[in-house]
């Protein structure tokens, strides 16, 4: 019987990019960046590097739909490299096939790396491959903020929210995550904003406004990952290990047999339910130090709150205006100011949020270091609420 993949696998080196407008750089150049410091970090030789996998979704820097730009600009040998895609999961499926090969024997050093250049493609949002047409599977029905608007509305329906009460709480999530981002050196957006200025933003899709939607940048983000027996022998103490990764896909079930109510996300509570299980949490409120979540629009995280079970049914929005995930918090969410500080370049954003967390563990996030951090837990969300791939993975300490 599957015993997953607790503590097999640990985290010797991760590298980061500044998220934003890279105008003079290309994919390739911000590759390098992210390699480079995941390298240093690690304290390898990129010859001990035996496979690697590169998240890309939407800016088209494969060869055919392969890996070999990756191997080319890291000048890499002759290992097997694969290009992986899972909507807004990208990174994280990266990371997931990297652990998952060193987890099972078939390497001892394996390289994640997520990256996308979206600013050049020249659209506000994020490009969809088929420009629009409605048979897309990211978004068959609608806009980005048109479907996660709709989230809100369910959501406050089933709850029986008001209006205002929702819109405060929404408020608040970006409000506390540009406080965070303004202390995160490679965030795109590093300026606090007010409450005042957030609520009095133009609205986008009603009850969405301005600074509810995360913008679109370029990036890239690395992980050298490998066994706890050769990271001692690199000389590294304090390791961080990868509890959990767990990706749920949805089955079509959302919109087509009449079950959902529209007002959660299914895919995020299965993830959840089963990285849980694999990592050992029994009472995620807690055990759990810090979440990055997949806030591409602040309603999402709102909702996310309860799909990972750290507020109770209907209690986000309260718990969302008491302060339980601002940064001094109980359970801090988007402490380096996640998605809606970096932007979300698709294939960079899970393993970015994996970095933080893994320099949060090493209490080397600098003025944005937390105290006591034992389990930090990353989630994405791909595609729609009613057609989408949620991951969660949780890193912590080897015990």
């Amino acid at each position: 019987m599957a015993s997953g993949i607790r503590d097999r696998v640990v985290i010797a080196g991760m590298g980061c990019t500044t998220f934003g407008e890279h105008w003079n750089k290309g994919a390739e150049d911000l590759m390098v960046e992210a390699f480079e410091e995941a390298v240093a970090d690690a304290g390898i030789d990129r010859e001990a590097i035996e496979a690697a996998w590169v998240g890309n979704a939407l800016d088209d820097i494969n060869v055919g739909n392969s890996a070999l730009p990756l191997a080319f600009a890291l000048r890499l040998k002759t290992i097997p490299v694969t290009r992986v895609e899972n909507m807004c999961a990208t990174g994280t499926e990266a990371l997931r096939a990297a652990v998952y090969a060193v987890a099972a024997g078939a390497c001892d050093v394996a390289l994640a790396l997520g990256v996308e250049k979206l600013k050049d493609t020249g659209y506000g949002g994020l490009p969809l491959r088929t420009k629009g047409v409605a048979n897309d599977l990211w978004m068959p029905y609608g806009s980005a903020p048109g479907t996660f608007a709709q989230l809100a509305g369910a959501y406050a329906a089933k709850h029986g929210i008001e209006a205002g009460d929702l819109k405060r709480a929404m408020a608040h999530v970006s409000w506390k995550s540009h406080v965070n981002g303004a202390k995160s050196p490679k965030a795109h957006l590093r300026k606090e904003v007010s409450m005042e200025t957030i609520l009095k933003a133009p609205l986008i899709a009603d009850p969405l406004g301005l600074f509810d939607c995360c913008g679109v940048s370029d990036g890239a983000a690395c992980a050298i990952v490998t066994t706890p027996d050769i990271a001692r022998g690199l000389g590294k103490s304090g390791l961080v290990t990868v509890k959990a990764i767990q990706i749920s896909a949805s089955n079509g079930w959302e919109s087509q047999y009449g079950e959902w109510d529209g007002s959660y996300v299914r895919n995020t509570r299965e993830a959840a339910r089963r990285a849980y299980a694999e990592a050992g949490v029994r009472d995620p409120r807690g055990e759990i130090s810090l979440t990055e979540v997949h806030d591409c629009f602040s309603v999402t995280e709102l909702v996310t709150m309860e799909d990972l079970g750290l507020s109770e049914e209907g209690r986000a929005p309260a718990d969302i205006l008491d302060g339980k995930f601002d940064g001094s918090g109980a359970i801090p969410c988007q402490v380096d100011g996640g998605l809606k500080c970096f932007g979300h370049p698709v294939g960079a954003s899970g393993l970015r949020m994996a970095y933080e967390v893994y320099n949060q563990l090493l209490g080397r996030a600098g003025a944005r270091q937390l105290g006591k951090v034992d389990f930090g837990l990353t989630h994405n969300l791909g595609g729609a609420p009613y057609s989408s791939v949620a991951a969660v993975s949780i890193l912590g300490r080897l015990t």
